[in-house]
């Protein structure tokens, strides 16, 4: 007698029912599902010639044990495709919760006992230095790249969320400047805004007058077939995304391929390209999302652990509160560690930074004198008999 789960898979299938299920919590997730369980379905058709609906109806009438058919995935992935263990570990746990939507009763711990996956291996990260990213922006031929990775760079923002900006999203005008980041393109699906450096600032500036540049478009007449030249202005739409040029239909998707690719380029040409070795040599060691650990771990090294998790969009400590203004003037003292080409900005930094030097040395100086003074006014009432050796109370 079938499971009342496996009556109504019959009504729909039972992969499609799923990743509608997963896509009205959160669509990207979906997307990934959706790549991910077909591998698994083919494995179902290899190993048993039944799909998945029947799949599901077998376990749950106990004609297939799921720990069984679990640990015979994993051999199938480690002999049929060569991936790594953690993409291998990932592709299992969407099937075991495939299985777990539809009743399938599988114990944490039974799971943990007879279902083994390879161990992942650990990488050790490559760092990326203020220095990298100097050289970087430096190679960046395309002015579009370029103020993609340096606004990636200044805020920490994922690569998507900085894809998401929008020219209603921009306020360069307060002080400091900052970009709001919609909840429906965060992680958390929490909206919130990050400061801008006013680097950055230039370099959005620069983006925008050269996007919206006077340009000329050539145009052929259907009638005479013969070319027009027109110049033309392009409009400008505060729903406009930042960063794409074809505005009738962006797809935030295809412009993280297109940069991901530019800058898989830029490395290239610089020699800094080099790909990891854990990984089938498919990830690069830098990445776009390296800029967003740089902004973490610069931001916690000077002493603001919280206030980083704040930039990159963590949740951050439930005690951990500040007005605006406050995480204001916290973003003015880190604004220096964040700036990459303004090199006049660097220059009166470095001289600021002379002159506190000067200053203290000055102080040194003044502090010596008084410690000599102190010891020959000392020395001359001792000799006077005013004072004896080591008594130093007056």
């Amino acid at each position: 007698m079938s499971s009342p789960t496996s009556r109504s898979l019959t009504t729909e299938n039972a992969l499609g029912k799923y990743i509608k299920s997963i896509s009205i919590m959160n669509a990207a997730s979906a997307r990934e599902y959706q790549f991910r369980l077909p591998g698994f379905s083919e494995f179902v058709f290899t190993a048993y010639k039944i799909n998945l609906d029947n799949l599901i109806m077998k376990i749950n009438e106990r004609l297939l044990d799921p720990y069984d058919v679990l640990s015979s995935y994993i051999s199938y992935l480690q002999t049929s495709n060569n991936i790594s263990a953690l993409t291998l570990k990932q592709r299992l746990i969407t099937a075991k919760n495939f299985l777990e939507y539809f009743d399938v009763d599988i114990s944490p711990r039974k799971f943990k006992l007879k279902v083994k996956f390879p161990k992942v291996v650990r990488k050790d990260i490559q760092p990326l230095t203020k220095e990298n990213i100097t050289n970087i922006l430096n190679a960046c031929s395309d002015i579009r790249l370029k103020t993609y990775v340096i606004l990636l760079a200044a805020t920490g923002m994922r690569a998507s969320e900085a894809l998401s900006i929008r020219l209603a999203d921009c306020d360069l005008t307060t002080n400091p400047p900052k970009l709001l980041i919609r909840g429906e393109f965060t992680k958390t699906k929490v909206s919130r805004f990050v400061f801008l450096t006013q680097e950055l600032v230039q370099q959005i500036s620069l983006w925008l007058e050269y996007k919206h540049r006077r340009r000329r478009v050539c145009l052929k007449v259907k009638e005479n077939e013969k070319t027009h030249i027109e110049y033309r202005t392009r409009r400008r739409n505060d729903r406009d995304l930042l960063l794409a040029v074809n505005q009738a239909n962006p797809n935030i998707r295809w412009l993280y391929n297109h940069f991901a690719n530019s800058f898989g380029k830029t490395l290239d040409r610089m020699g800094m390209g080099d790909r990891e070795e854990v990984d089938c040599g498919r990830r690069r060691r830098i990445t776009l999302h390296s800029m967003r650990r740089f902004v973490k771990s610069t931001i916690s090294d000077l002493g603001y652990g919280d206030f980083s998790e704040f930039m990159i969009g963590h949740s951050s400590s439930t005690y951990y509160r500040r007005t605006v203004d406050e995480k204001a003037a916290l973003f003015r003292k880190i604004e220096p560690y964040l700036t990459f080409l303004d090199y006049q900005q660097l220059e009166r930094r470095g001289a600021d930074i002379s002159a506190q030097l000067l200053e203290k040395d000055k102080q040194i100086q003044t502090l010596v004198k008084k410690q000599e003074q102190f010891e020959q006014l000392l020395q001359s009432l001792i000799d006077s008999g005013q004072l004896k050796p080591g008594k130093t109370d007056f």
